[in-house]
């Protein structure tokens, strides 16, 4: 590598808008490529995301959560919504469900409210909490989490907070039918049914998004 590139800027390696981006959020683009050049922006210097997720922001994280969009419908909570993924690329894509972002670290939740304010996102609520410290009881259609913990840690913190019928849509990695496979004790505890993997984004990303299903049947 030369001295050159070396030096080069954070803002000079982020990723180019890739082609799908269009194609995934639509009418809400200029939305999308707004939060995205604020994470660029700001995102290494507020501790959200790491230097080398700036060449790889829009495939790796942006469209990696966007393209699980259409799975929802109601009132959906993410997680430990961290930077805003997915939480909040999901309620830009989808402005007509309702988002309920938990997450207990207060500088993230601060970045959180000030992305709610500057992208005028009126379906989305953040809430500074542990999951485990829910309170309001199986209220949503849908719990999303991304890059938390193994499922079988991730079920006791995203099950709870599921109506009966509601579903879990978890992002995972490669590892993702192994979890499936160690979670079964708590799938059964936790009354998760039909749990699979499904891959999401074939022909579409470059990199396709695996996604761990299940509903809960009390």
């Amino acid at each position: 590598m030369s001295d050159d590139v070396s030096r080069e800027t954070p803002a000079a390696t982020v990723e180019a808008e890739p082609v799908a981006a269009e194609e995934i959020f639509g009418s809400r683009l200029a939305v999308a490529r707004q939060f995205t050049a604020a994470l660029a922006e700001q995102g290494e210097e507020r501790g959200l995301i790491g230097p080398l997720e700036l060449p790889r922001l829009w495939t790796r994280h942006v469209l990696n959560s966007a393209i699980i969009a259409p799975f929802f419908s109601g009132r959906v909570a993410d997680i430990g919504s961290g930077a805003g993924l997915p939480g909040l690329v999901l309620a830009i894509a989808r402005p007509d469900v309702e988002w309920v972002l938990v997450e207990p670290m207060e500088r993230r939740v601060q970045w959180l409210a000030e992305q709610v304010r500057e992208l005028e996102l009126d379906n989305v609520e953040v809430v500074r909490a542990r999951a485990e410290d829910w309170s309001r009881g199986p209220v949503m259609d849908a719990v999303t989490a991304r890059a938390v913990s193994a499922l079988r840690t991730l079920l006791p913190l995203t099950a709870p907070l599921v109506r009966d019928g509601g579903e879990l849509v978890l992002l995972k990695g490669a590892n993702a039918q192994n979890e499936i496979a160690a979670a079964q004790k708590q799938l059964r505890k936790f009354s998760v049914v039909d749990a699979r993997v499904e891959i999401v984004g074939e022909g579409i990303l470059t990199e396709p998004t695996r996604v761990l299903r299940g509903t809960i049947r009390r």
